[in-house]
């Protein structure tokens, strides 16, 4: 089974990265002047196509649909439509079509332009018809109110023509409204406006790009059914949403224009991947395939509600949230047409996930391939159920809380009881063949000012119903969008306190304390200091991770990081702790990865008064350590030290710090790590099964360098007192731990620690081990108490995202 990929979000989860349709803002021109200033009040021109015929296009034919947004009828006596190419030169002339009829109200007009020579599919019954050869690419349209050609071939003479009710620019277009022309129309994409037909005369933003879909004033379309403004009722077509899912993970009519979809809307989101999603309430008998699909508006903010019954005439498409990272895909309907046939409509009655439904198998193995193409099962795994649910209304009921609420207002709860659970109340990730089924996120559908997003720390309880479409995004896998969320029961979660050292015992911990720099908020470092001092009792000794440079994540060639430490320092001291002493080694700028420019390093705090560290000369970022002497004599030869720095394993990731201590006249060997992250792993929900964990490789690598010099120091002495411990980005059943307790140099103390208790990190609900303290044989196990501190990974507020860990041992 796939690892879960803990990297670092820099932004909001349902931010769109990539969008299935071009955007309209892929080309930048400056705005020249006599704009259009006036937006039209009747009339606008709808949709432009200039491909048809062409090689790739499926219509035969050029067309131009006019719209009408208003509630009268539009004449067009004595109008034309007129096309000028995207680079007119000085004997082009603009091209005519007259017009008749009018345009219904709320309706759309079709103008049949010239054919081409490729295309397979007929246009509706045109209102109009003419012989312009429109590019595919570049060009100007206008609606003219008069039949005689126009002589402006700029925009600022254009927007002084008052003959001119609308015009449409797209390409490379010299002449267009606004900031510039509409983008990407090509043989197989017109360009047009949305549903609500708005005119900002800002061509650039008013259309975008998409499959061409021809409407007549009949409302009739390519597909044979009817859109808004025809002359009759509008009726749904011979798609359902059912045969869009269909009964795999990609739609069998992937790319194709679907006519007239009907369904219920069910949950609006004017936010993020801003859209909504449908639902047939006249399900099939059929498991597999959802009833539900995601309705992508683009840039544009919902016009729909909860419950009204639309239709949708739009183009399917596969998307990706995070392709990278192996993501499944979510099927959607994009550059959507809606017609809203009523309002108030009950919506389908939600699925209850709970453990009755969730299969006990989590997902098919296809030795690492893609499972997309595979049938679904979802009476047999728990990746194929909540597949066949994509965007369907489900539920959850008196879930327990798995992951506590965050910064981008999200949890996680367990629909299934038969999880494993840690004895705090989340679920304890115990192996790749573990991944803990019953996992659902649930973020807030509802805009925040509606409806808060409760905040809840794990093992809190979400009473009653939590409701809402099923989704999936880039982070997080399979997700609720909730339209009513449950009341949290607060169980009292508590901060743990480590148990006191005694003077005979030497006490070592780690924390990673989350890219420390100093621009971070003195609060910030009030709480990890009081974290040292008050919940791990100021160990003698203590090795932090992520400390950045003095400068931060401000990539100015700063690697000192002492006004970083010092002010740790200080903060620890103001909280009543101990004056700690300091080594580290600065690395070469830019070269041990993380956050860019903030060279983050480990640094070993030490407490003078308990415990002297050993200082030997040579040690700086590239020089390697090595191990001198034998028996008790053995030692580093510098201290600090990087263990073979200049090693490719360590290529853009931390290098270890090795220190040697002295406590009651014995030598300590004690080395910080911080191995390379997991980023870039297919996540654990990848359409990838089992998944590729990619930087598994990496740390393998690095785990063979340190068990190779931990391996050489104990040869030189096995009775050699070393600690090796910090955040090693992996699992204690991981390859990389694996490698470096090989032949027993070094114990894993996680794995002393009843199952319930192995954890140090939060991520997707599951709580699992990331960070871990291994020590030498010469630490017998009687004289050893270990224990990882639960301070921060369960809780909404929290200093960092890993919890510390401490161990106490007599040397």
């Amino acid at each position: 089974m796939p690892s879960p990929t803990p990297a670092r979000r820099s932004r909001r989860a349902l931010l769109r990265v990539t969008a299935p349709v071009a955007v309209a803002a892929s080309l930048v021109l400056v705005p020249l002047p006599g704009a259009f200033a006036a937006p039209s009040t009747g009339a606008v021109i709808a949709e432009v196509y200039g491909g048809g015929g062409n090689s790739g296009a499926t219509l035969k034919n050029d067309f131009i649909e006019l719209g009408n947004p208003t509630g009268a009828a539009f004449g067009l006596a004595g109008y034309s439509v007129q096309y000028l190419p995207g680079s007119p030169g000085a004997s082009t002339q603009w091209g005519i079509t007259p017009l008749n009829g009018s345009i219904p109200a709320g309706g759309r007009y079709l103008v049949a332009e010239a054919p081409g020579a490729g295309g397979t599919v007929d246009l509706p019954a045109a209102d109009a018809s003419g012989s312009l050869a429109l590019s595919a690419t570049s060009g100007t349209v206008a609606l003219v109110n008069g039949t005689a050609p126009l002589s402006c071939k700029t925009a600022a003479d254009c927007a002084a023509d008052p003959r001119i009710v609308d015009l449409v620019g797209f390409g490379t277009a010299v002449v267009r409204e606004g900031s510039g022309p509409a983008a990407g129309a090509s043989n197989s994409a017109s360009v047009a406006r949305g549903s609500a037909l708005a005119d900002t005369d800002d061509n650039a933003k008013d259309l975008t790009a998409g499959d061409p879909t021809p409407v007549n004033s009949k409302g009739q379309t390519t597909g044979g059914g009817t859109t808004p403004g025809g002359g009759g009722t509008p009726v749904p077509g011979d798609v359902r949403i059912h045969d869009i899912q269909g009964t795999t993970r990609i739609s069998p009519l992937n790319t194709k224009t679907v006519t007239n979809v009907p369904g219920i809307v069910t949950g609006v989101r004017g936010y993020g991947t801003k859209g909504f999603w449908i639902q047939d309430p006249n399900a099939d008998a059929n498991p597999a395939t959802s009833e539900a699909v995601f309705v992508y508006t683009g840039s544009a903010n919902p016009t729909v509600k909860i419950g009204d019954s639309v239709l949708v005439t739009a183009k399917v498409s596969e998307y990706y949230p995070n392709s990278s990272g192996g993501s499944q895909s979510v099927t959607e309907l994009t550059g959507p047409k809606v017609t809203v046939l009523s309002s108030g409509n009950a919506v389908p009655a939600p699925v209850v996930l709970d453990a009755a439904a969730i299969p006990a198998a989590y997902a098919p193995d296809a030795a690492g391939g893609s499972i997309e193409n595979l049938p679904l099962d979802p009476s047999k795994y728990a990746l194929d159920l909540y597949e066949s649910l994509e965007g369907m209304n489900v539920e959850v009921r008196d879930v327990p809380v798995v992951q506590a609420t965050d910064k981008y207002h999200e949890l996680w709860v367990d629909a299934a009881s038969t999880d494993p659970r840690t004895d705090r109340g989340g679920v304890v990730y115990l192996g790749y063949d573990k991944p803990n089924n019953g996992r659902i996120m649930i973020q807030s559908l509802p805009p925040l000012t509606e409806q808060p997003f409760p905040v809840a720390n794990v093992g809190d309880r979400l009473t009653g119903s939590t409701a809402g479409p099923l989704d999936y995004n880039q982070f997080g896998g399979y997700t609720i969008a909730a339209n009513t969320v449950g009341t949290v029961q607060d169980n009292g979660l508590q901060r743990e306190v480590a148990d006191r050292a005694l003077p005979s015992e030497l006490s070592i911990a780690t924390y990673n304390v989350e890219n420390l720099a100093p621009g971070d908020a003195d609060t910030k470092y009030t709480e990890l200091a009081q974290a040292v001092v008050t919940n791990l009792r100021s160990p003698d000794i203590v090795a932090l991770e992520e400390i950045q440079d003095n400068s931060g994540a401000v990539d100015d060639g700063t690697v000192d990081a002492s006004v970083t430490v010092q002010k740790f320092i200080d903060a620890v001291k103001a909280a009543g702790g101990p004056a700690y002493d300091w080594r580290s080694i600065d690395p070469v700028n830019d070269k041990d990865g993380g956050q860019p420019g903030g060279n983050i390093r480990q640094v070993f705090l030490f407490n003078p008064d308990r415990v002297s560290f050993t200082d030997i000369p040579g040690g700086d970022s590239t020089t390697a350590v090595d191990v001198t002497g034998t028996g008790k004599r053995t030692s580093l030869t510098a201290s600090p030290g990087r263990i073979d720095p200049n090693n490719d394993a360590w290529t853009t990731s931390r290098k270890p710090l090795v220190g040697q201590f002295s406590f009651h006249n014995k030598a300590v060997f004690v080395i910080a790590n911080h191995f390379n992250s997991k980023g870039g792993d297919q996540g654990i929900d990848s359409r990838f099964q089992a998944p590729n964990r990619s930087s598994e490789v990496q740390r393998q690598q690095q785990a063979a360098v340190e068990q190779a010099f931990v391996a050489k120091l104990e040869a030189a002495d096995p009775d050699a007192r070393i600690v090796s411990l910090g955040d090693f980005n992996d699992y204690q059943f991981s390859p990389a731990l694996q490698t470096l307790t090989k032949g027993g140099v070094l114990r894993d103390l996680v794995n002393d620690l009843p199952a319930s208790e192995r954890y140090s990190y939060v991520y997707q609900g599951n709580s699992q081990v990331l960070d871990h303290i291994l020590v030498s044989p010469a630490f017998k196990r009687q004289h050893v108490r270990y224990d990882v501190v639960h301070i921060n990974s369960e809780f909404a507020v929290q200093a960092s995202d890993h919890d510390p860990q401490v161990v106490r041992v007599k040397p």
